[in-house]
Order: structure tokens, then sequence, then C-alpha cells
């Protein structure tokens, strides 16, 4: 939890669907898109998180080899984190910094939710903790992006989820038009428990996303030294739901 000023209350709000068109993965190879060139950089920017596991991370019995032959080579995946895997709680954040100099945080912890017609121009949808099948959403108001220097959106880990190399976890970029923007959290580092996944920046009026998949061992203020936010933390918890 970090100890900023209260946001404003958020608006209802009607998003831009956008991302009709073919995926586009973000890579080592391939880590910038310009919203700018592709036309995408007005209109709500959702940036989704999924991901999924497999049962035999939690210790499920595997099918029999006698009577399963086959099903045994291959432990079945669980789409989402359903609700008998209450310790599955990933959470998708970001750290923001606007053109007149003022920094924050929109995060489910702390209730920091943003708002997208006023400063920060971010709002993430509230904390899915158990699993509707469509993650969490945070939406990014482009059409004040003269407003945005730079957004860094991260994933971290609450409580005792298990590592990010087992619970295959996706963020998906959704422009007000074109491809989407995948970005894969599949590296193998299993005691971190953060990852700074994606960058945007305003550059000379320019909006890009820079893949970063940057992993850590400790949460948002670890993040923030590693890219100079100068932000103060205290630690939060989570009410019971």
């Amino acid at each position: 939890m970090g100890f900023f000023d209260g946001l404003l209350g958020a608006r209802a709000v009607d998003f831009d669907s956008g991302g009709a068109g073919n995926a586009i993965e973000l890579t080592k190879r391939h880590q910038t898109v310009s919203l700018s060139k592709q036309g995408a950089a007005t209109g709500h920017l959702r940036v989704n998180l999924t991901w999924r596991m497999r049962s035999s991370d939690f210790g499920m019995q595997r099918p029999s080899l006698l009577r399963h032959p086959l099903k045994a080579l291959k432990p079945p995946e669980i789409q989402g984190h359903g609700q008998s895997m209450v310790d599955v709680d990933l959470d998708l954040g970001c750290l923001y910094e606007l053109a007149d100099g003022t920094k924050g945080v929109v995060q489910p912890l702390g209730d920091y939710l943003g708002d997208v017609n006023a400063a920060p121009y971010i709002k993430i949808s509230g904390d899915d903790r158990f699993g509707s099948g469509s993650g969490e959403t945070m939406y990014i108001n482009l059409d004040h992006r003269e407003s945005i220097k730079r957004v860094l959106v991260f994933v971290y880990i609450y409580d005792q989820t298990p590592a990010f190399d087992r619970t295959h976890a996706i963020v998906t970029l959704y422009p007000s038009s074109g491809p989407r923007l995948e970005i894969s959290l599949d590296e193998r580092h299993p005691q971190a428990r953060s990852c700074a996944v994606l960058l945007i920046e305003n550059v000379k009026g320019e909006l890009m996303v820079r893949r970063e998949v940057k992993f850590v061992y400790g949460f948002q203020a670890e993040l923030d030294r590693l890219y100079g936010w100068g932000l103060q933390w205290g630690r939060a918890y989570k009410t019971k739901a």
C-alpha cells in the first residue's frame, strides 16, 4: 500500500472495445510498438491480465496409467482461477507519472482504483480474486495522452499464489483500433513475486509500448526503485472475501 493522495471517484463510462484484428506478440526480439503510428493512440486502451494453471501444480492425483494411459501423460489444464483455488491471486496494477509531475499507483490493494475521466486517466476494474474467466482489466484513457508521461504496468503475486512459472499469465492490450498486443510471462523465475510487464511512454507526442518482463523478488517498492518512481510504500493487506 502506498501513501498517496486519494484518487478522485470514478464515473461510469462506456469503453471502446477495439482490438478486433490479429494479435501482435511482444517478445525479446520485437519489444516495441508505436500506438500512434498504428492510429491507436485515442480512446480507451484496455489492459487485461489472465492466467491458467495445471491441476498437478496443486498436488491433485494424476489419472491412472492403466485406466487412462494417454491422459496421464498430460496433466489437465484449468482455465482462469476457479473458486476452489482460493490461493491463486495475481493482481494487475500500474505506476503512473503525469506530464505535470504527479506520480502514483493504480491497483486493487488499498483500493487505489483510479479514474478514467480525471487524473490519472487510468482505472482498474477491481480485484478478481477467484476468477470470473475474464481476469483483471485496466483502462487507460488515451484521449488524455498529452497528460500522461509514462505508465508501468505490473503484475504481482498476492499471499500464497504459486510462482509465475506455473501461472502461465498473459497480459493483453486491446487498443481502440488495430490488433491486440500480447505479452506472456512465461520465463522461469520460481521465486519472483512481481513482474514489470510493459512500459507506455509519451515520447515527443508519440505513444510507445515497450515490453519489459522484468521479474523481481519483492513487490511494488522494488519495482519503484528499479524504474525510479520515488514513491513511499508501506505494508497493506486485503480484507477477507
